[in-house]
C-alpha cells in the first residue's frame, strides 16, 4: 500500500485499526507499512493497533471522546469529563475520564489521557450517543448518570464536603426525577444518601451559576 492509499482509506477517520486496513491483504506487511510511517512522523500510534495519521495528512479532528470509544468499545464518557462537557461543573478536566465494563486501565496517548473505571454490567446504562465536532459521535452519560457514576466509585463521595467542592453549576440541566430513577436503579443506600444531599444543593441557592 502507498501513503497516498492510505490517506485516501483513512483521511476523513478520526482513528483507525490495523485491521481495518488488512481486509484482501497481508496483516503482517500492512503492519510493517504503519511501523515505517509511524517512524517518519506520517502517522500516529495512539495505542495497540490503533492510529491515527498526523496533522498534515488527517482531513478531519481527532476527539478525544471519540479516541475514548476506541480505545475500549464497552465504555461511554462519564464522572468529570461528562459533568464538564454539559456545564454542571466549572473546571477543566485534563484526564478523559470513562467508565467500562471492561477492566480499569490508564491509557496514555500523544493525544490526550484516558482513565476508564470499572463498573458491573448491571450499571452500564444512562448515556446516549452524541454528535461531536465533525459529524464524529461518542457515547456520554447524561448529567444525571455522571453525577450518581461519580458518587458510585469515589470514596467518601456520600458526604456534603465532597458534593459542595464539586461546585455543581447550571442546575437546570440536572432532571431531579431522573435522578432519584436511576437512584433507585442503582440500589445502593450510598447512592441514596449522596443523591439526598444533591437535592438539597440543587433546591438551595448554593453553587455557581453563570
Amino acid at each position: 500500500m502507498k501513503f497516498e492509499d492510505l490517506i485516501k482509506k483513512v483521511g476523513y477517520l478520526p482513528a483507525f485499526k490495523v485491521s481495518f486496513l488488512a481486509a484482501g491483504g497481508s496483516l503482517e506487511q500492512i503492519r510493517l507499512q504503519i511501523s515505517r510511517w509511524v517512524n517518519d512522523g506520517k502517522v500516529i500510534r495512539l495505542h495497540k493497533g490503533l492510529y491515527t495519521l498526523a496533522e498534515p495528512y488527517r482531513k478531519t479532528d481527532c476527539q478525544p471522546f471519540n479516541i475514548a470509544n476506541s480505545l475500549k468499545k464497552a465504555s461511554y464518557v462519564s464522572l468529570q469529563s461528562a459533568l464538564s462537557w454539559h456545564g454542571i461543573i466549572p473546571e477543566y478536566v485534563p484526564s478523559v475520564t470513562c467508565v467500562t465494563t471492561d477492566r480499569p486501565q490508564t491509557i496514555e496517548t500523544p493525544l490526550a489521557r484516558f482513565e476508564f473505571r470499572h463498573i458491573s454490567n448491571k450499571l452500564f446504562w444512562g448515556y446516549q450517543q452524541t454528535i461531536l465536532k465533525q459529524e464524529q459521535s461518542t457515547f456520554i452519560a447524561t448529567p444525571e448518570k455522571a453525577l450518581l457514576d461519580l458518587a458510585y466509585l469515589t470514596p467518601g463521595s456520600d458526604s456534603m464536603q465532597f458534593l459542595k467542592e464539586l461546585r455543581l453549576q447550571n442546575f437546570e440541566k440536572i432532571n431531579i426525577a431522573v435522578l432519584n430513577q436511576f437512584t433507585e436503579k442503582f440500589q445502593s443506600p450510598k447512592i441514596k444518601r449522596a443523591t439526598s444531599m444533591i437535592e438539597e444543593i440543587l433546591k438551595s441557592d448554593e453553587g455557581i451559576e453563570i
